[in-house]
């Protein structure tokens, strides 16, 4: 069995964002990088399938982006992925999902993948559309939004949540792409061992230009940071003066209102 993991590596959700000078993208220089989180679980769930036959299947980590997605790749490697694949892009973040389905399903297609694992959505973006799109590229089957995962007599058992808390089960033949969420598994913290014997694992970098053959279906035109607002008022005293406070405020806020 072979498998593939697609993983993104994102900006740290505490770090400062503003938008860069063309207003399309965020000013990578404020930014600290990370492996997106839902990538988090596919990674282990590959792991966890492995280990499950014994260390047959072979597990390759995939990676779109600039020289700093390494630091992603080998975390992944670390973590029990046997060899990664570095895309190397200088401008990922340019490309709509369907270009990036697009050269993650060019590669595929000449590895005669089993099973691949991708993470529900990324924590910049939130498409959720990576995952499903490599899947019609590649013509396999298809479950999102997993929840539960197990694998047995060659058919994979999705447990996947749905809108409103409902779960829903489904069964899918190989070859399958399945993409990830919270709930799924918690990701292993890779081992001092580990990650000495990551820094060993082949990564095989391929320029961008040799697998994207399709053009932009939708691009950013410009976004912009939320307006700044007045900070809030707060009351202290005795409640029945509190409440007379409040009182004359929204009358004076209705007013101006009017």
């Amino acid at each position: 069995m072979k498998i593939l993991v697609c993983i993104k590596q994102v900006p740290d959700m505490e770090s400062r964002f503003r938008p860069n000078a063309s207003g399309t993208w965020f000013e990578e220089s404020d930014l600290a990088f990370r492996m997106n989180e839902y990538d988090e679980y596919a990674v282990e769930q590959a792991v966890q399938l492995k280990e499950q036959l014994a260390g047959e299947p072979e597990v390759t980590v995939l990676s779109i982006g600039p020289d700093r997605v390494n630091e992603a790749l080998k975390k992944a490697l670390a973590m029990g992925c046997d060899r990664g694949v570095h895309i190397q892009d200088p401008a990922p973040q340019d490309k709509d999902p369907w270009q990036i389905a697009s050269i993650i399903a060019q590669f595929a297609q000449g590895e005669g993948f089993d099973l691949v694992f991708t993470g529900m959505q990324s924590q910049d973006r939130g498409s959720a559309q990576v995952g499903v799109l490599v899947a019609e590229l590649l013509g396999y089957a298809c479950a999102t939004t997993l929840v539960g995962f197990s694998f047995s007599d060659g058919l994979v058992t999705a447990r996947r949540e749905l809108e409103g808390g409902i779960k829903g089960v489904v069964k899918l033949g190989l070859p399958a792409v399945v993409t990830c969420q919270l709930g799924l598994n918690t990701p292993r913290y890779p081992t001092l061992p580990n990650i000495m014997k990551a820094k060993k694992k082949d990564v095989l970098t391929i320029p961008v230009a040799d697998l994207l053959h399709e053009e932009a279906v939708a691009a950013t035109a410009r976004f912009y940071p939320p307006e700044k607002k007045g900070g809030g008022i707060v009351l202290e005293g005795d409640v029945g003066n509190l409440v007379e406070q409040l009182y004359g405020i929204l009358k004076e806020k209705t007013t101006v209102l009017r």
